[in-house]
């Protein structure tokens, strides 16, 4: 169990930790399947259980999984926003995506873009939002600024569960599923807040 967490620390030791985890981020809004905020946890949790010498700088690791993430958003929107009417006919083939739609326009016209950060948190909410924001032709600065506070904060909630999850657990299997778990439920709470928002 040590060996597997002294395995991801000698990855955190060189600079391709902030290369895989800028790839994982950013392609996860295209594979939501992808395990990038696992990545992120084991990532800040081998840095907690490291010497300051061979683990990545903190602040680095946030700053990286935070643009990555608004950068996937970027190209998820500009690709949607240029798909034009066969990726309006998709939208409209699917009543979750068009409900999704209709929420997010309605939310971004009242300068309500707390939905978008919601978003970030849930599974694939941040693939639906992106693409839809883009399909409906939002504004980038009505969604932008938003995508970059949900992903500063996904962001920083992810890391700061790996980090101090291991100063408080030790850099342990235990460790990791708790803060797992942690981001699992915060999940499954944006899910059930995004769902029940539009009744607003």
């Amino acid at each position: 169990m040590l060996e597997s967490f002294e395995s991801v620390g000698s990855l955190t030791a060189s600079p391709w930790i902030y290369w895989a985890v800028a790839l994982s981020v950013l392609l996860d809004v295209f594979l939501p399947v992808l395990p990038s905020g696992v990545l992120v946890i084991m990532a800040a949790t081998a840095a907690a259980a490291g010497t300051a010498a061979e683990v990545p700088d903190i602040l680095a690791l946030t700053l990286c999984a935070a643009t990555a993430s608004v950068l996937g958003d970027l190209v998820a929107y500009r690709l949607a926003w240029h798909g034009g009417s066969r990726l309006s006919r998709t939208i409209a083939r699917s009543r979750r995506l068009t409900t999704a739609q209709e929420r997010l326009g309605a939310a971004l016209a009242r300068g309500g873009g707390a939905l978008v950060v919601l978003a970030r948190f849930a599974p694939a909410g941040r693939s639906v939002v992106s693409f839809c924001a883009g399909a409906a032709h939002r504004r980038a600065r009505d969604f932008l600024p938003w995508s970059a506070l949900a992903g500063l904060s996904w962001a920083t909630y992810s890391v700061a569960l790996g980090y101090f999850g291991a100063q408080w657990m030790g850099a342990s299997w235990l460790a990791t599923g708790v803060s797992l778990g942690a981001l699992a439920a915060a999940g499954a709470g944006a899910t059930y807040l995004v769902r029940r928002r539009p009744a607003a």
